[in-house]
């Protein structure tokens, strides 16, 4: 199954697909951005028991998230940066879950962005240290929920939101740039 590329010049909603993930916890979470607003579409958590091995969790993470992008069909799929786990078991864990997702996402031709915790903090509570309490909180707040999501389908709607709120602004940072008859061709980038 191809995804289809969105004409850029036009832009409805954006379906976006936010993964945490993880070898026993894998949280995913999708949002619908259109002009600002956000709408929660799904979250959860794929839970994989710690005793079976990990070709098997392996294989139900994939098997998952292939269900989770045919039902859904997201625009776009965002994941969090590698960063250093505790333990070098915990590093490998999150290295072959990762793999296996960035896998299914190349597998759909889904666009694939990354950002760093302290990015998804920042964008989502405007403190890069919050606790994952703090960002829960606002995931709930942002979305109108109910009730904060558990940890890893939040973590997941947190960089969903990180994204949409990036997306956005390189737009109407975009905008003006073009409105001001400037030329200029501007990206946002770190120096």
């Amino acid at each position: 199954m191809r995804h289809r590329e969105r004409d850029s010049s036009v832009k409805e909603s954006l379906t976006i697909l936010g993964i945490d993930p993880g070898t026993v916890n894998f949280g995913y979470g999708i949002i619908r951005e259109k002009n600002g607003d956000y709408e929660y579409i799904s979250s959860g958590v794929l839970k994989v028991s710690n005793s079976k091995p990990l070709k098997d969790r392996l294989r139900f993470i994939y098997n998952g998230l292939e269900e989770i992008i045919r039902q859904y069909k997201p625009d776009v799929a965002v994941i969090e940066k590698i960063f250093f786990a505790k333990g070098i078991k915990a590093t490998l864990g999150l290295g072959y879950s990762r793999g296996i997702a960035l896998l299914v996402i190349a597998n759909h031709d889904i666009p694939l962005y990354e950002y760093s915790t302290l990015e998804v903090k920042k964008a989502v509570v405007g403190y890069g240290r919050a606790e994952k309490n703090q960002v829960a909180e606002m995931v709930k707040f942002l979305l109108s929920l109910n009730r904060r999501p558990p940890h890893d389908s939040s973590d997941a709607l947190a960089l969903c939101i990180c994204h949409a709120h990036r997306q956005n602004s390189e737009l109407r940072i975009q905008r003006e740039i073009e409105n001001q008859g400037s030329g200029i061709n501007f990206s946002l980038r770190k120096r």
